[in-house]
């Protein structure tokens, strides 16, 4: 019963998704922004547990809930970790209406032919296994994309692919990320050909089978609506990429049936130093500038 309302609210609700995934190379940075210092914590369990800490108290606000933010992805420590004496997944999902998803990948391998891949993921099956046990609904995978190298993205969407027909193995819906770095020196060439490549993908799927696509917002709008219009597509949803949260969203609100999954331009402004009530204040003006860009279009 779950998993049918989590595929109903996935497929049609109006709303976004929140990217509550930083990991190992990102965290300090996350910790930065929100107030703390490298200085105030000693190896990565002091730094994850802040980390940790600043998630719960996203997922505790008020205004995180299912009514706008339809799923979150989590860090394979914070699935692991409990909110308000639940686990992550259950406490998401039970108290909050919403769907949870797991950041599975281990990071990237050097840049070749102006991509970089995802590094291999050991143990992958007993990782997917533990994310059903704890009632995940699916996962997602970074893959990073420099410059306009056809033989470069075609290997990108070719391990994604690849690896996301083990993860439907499992009961699981697949957000596949192929990121195109904003700051590409040829950005719109590099869409066109991720373009073709995701469609080459897509039609070869097995009848029934769906995934769900995290894209950097491209340069010209509604350049991906093909995709999303896909039979084998669930969902398209907009990395934020770097872009501010107000730049995000206006490139967000001229792409048609494409909704947000931001992390950076989420929590934007918010810091460790602010009270309970200026935090969730904050937090509920962004979800809603981050909403209204999702679900209302220019």
């Amino acid at each position: 019963m779950a998993m049918d309302e989590m595929n109903a609210q996935m497929s049609g609700k109006g709303g976004f998704i929140a990217a509550l995934d930083q990991s190992g190379g990102s965290t300090p940075g996350a910790l930065r922004a929100y107030g703390i210092p490298d200085s105030a914590y000693s190896g990565d369990a002091e730094m994850f547990q802040l980390v940790h800490e600043m998630r719960v108290r996203i997922m505790t606000a008020p205004a995180f809930t299912g009514d706008k933010v339809l799923a979150a992805i989590l860090f394979e420590a914070t699935m692991d970790k409990h909110a308000h004496g639940k686990p992550v997944p259950t406490f998401l999902w039970s108290e909050r209406g919403v769907v949870p998803f797991l950041k599975m990948d281990k990071g990237l391998e050097a840049e070749n032919d102006g991509v970089s891949l995802m590094k291999p993921i050991p143990g992958l099956d007993a990782l997917l296994a533990r994310a059903v046990t704890l009632g995940v609904y699916g996962t997602k995978m970074r893959s990073v994309i420099n410059l306009a190298s056809k033989p470069g993205i075609s290997a990108i969407v070719a391990q994604q692919f690849e690896l996301a027909g083990q993860i439907a193995g499992h009961g699981l819906m697949p957000i596949i990320e192929p990121e195109i770095l904003i700051k590409s020196p040829d950005k719109a060439a590099a869409e066109a050909i991720l373009l073709a490549e995701l469609t080459s993908k897509l039609d070869a799927l097995p009848d029934g089978r769906q995934v769900m696509l995290k894209l950097t917002i491209p340069e010209m709008a509604d350049h991906y609506a093909p995709l999303i219009a896909h039979k084998g597509v669930a969902r398209v949803v907009a990395l934020s990429g770097g872009y501010t949260r107000e730049d995000a969203c206006h490139r967000l609100a001229n792409n048609h049936n494409m909704i947000a999954s931001f992390s950076r331009a989420l929590t934007e402004g918010l810091t460790h130093s602010m009270t309970d009530d200026a935090f969730n204040a904050k937090l509920a003006a962004s979800i809603d500038e981050i909403y209204q860009a999702s679900t209302v279009k220019v």
